[in-house]
């Protein structure tokens, strides 16, 4: 059984919702998590105050929105919700809109979800999936493709390429960065480079702390606003879930 299904309550999956706007997708989202007592409505208010403050960056991949807010007492359990939107809506993203899939993610700690997400980024990357995912009727064929979804047996490469540290940034450090992590450790390992880079995920506060540590960062454009100059290379990323996108960005800042 795939870490999605696992974290995914049936009473907390929506196929055909419909919402005013993006305030309002958030919200049902976060009361799907609300019904399962996975959360009090005081995440589901974070996770709108989240983009009241940093903007669109939760849109990390076109037409998907990953709301998510800082762990917090809030939390009673870490969970999953999925709203469909039978009208897409405008989250004010200029390459990923319009948005008709928001995923909710409610997290005791930074770590619990971890290979969650990365199933999820991986499966929102293929587009077979994807319109699987798009088309399915009932909860039973949403968990039939969530459930093809695992772990990607990583590659060893003969010498090193190189020794760097990479840093993946949101605003909370927990959610759409492990998107972009594990995108580009998928990348990594195509080159044969997996084992040779650290990629950390983290948020805005402590990415300007760790900068010094790293060779580059990889985030969306509105936090890359909010780092502003930090030393090294910030390179924005509009779509946390395309492996051609994150590659040609590492054969820019790489030279490759």
């Amino acid at each position: 059984m795939s870490t999605i299904n696992q974290l995914l309550a049936d009473d907390a999956v929506d196929l055909d919702a419909r919402a005013s706007g993006w305030e309002d997708a958030v919200t049902q989202a976060g009361r799907l998590l609300e019904a399962t007592s996975a959360i009090d409505p005081a995440y589901t208010q974070a996770m709108i105050d989240s983009l009241h403050d940093n903007g669109p960056y939760i849109v990390v991949a076109p037409g998907f929105a990953f709301a998510h807010a800082r762990p917090s007492e809030a939390v009673k359990q870490t969970a999953l919700s999925w709203l469909r939107l039978t009208q897409p809506v405008e989250f004010g993203h200029p390459k990923n809109d319009p948005v008709s899939l928001v995923v909710a993610l409610a997290a005791v700690d930074s770590k619990a979800h971890t290979t969650a997400m990365a199933e999820l980024a991986r499966i929102l990357a293929d587009p077979t999936k994807r319109e699987a995912l798009n088309s399915a009727t009932s909860v039973p064929e949403l968990r039939e493709v969530l459930a093809g979804t695992g772990t990607p047996r990583r590659t060893r490469a003969d010498s090193p390429a190189t020794r760097n540290k990479i840093l993946t940034v949101c605003g909370n450090g927990l959610g759409t960065s492990l998107f972009l992590k594990n995108t580009l450790e998928q990348v990594l390992d195509t080159w044969g480079w997996g084992r040779f880079i650290t990629v950390e995920a983290t948020d805005t506060i402590s990415a300007k702390g760790k900068a010094k540590e790293a060779d580059l960062i990889l985030t969306s454009g509105e936090i890359a606003h909010t780092l502003g100059d930090v030393g090294v290379p910030v390179h924005v990323i509009e779509n946390f879930t395309s492996t051609d996108e994150i590659d040609a960005a590492m054969r820019e800042l790489y030279d490759i």
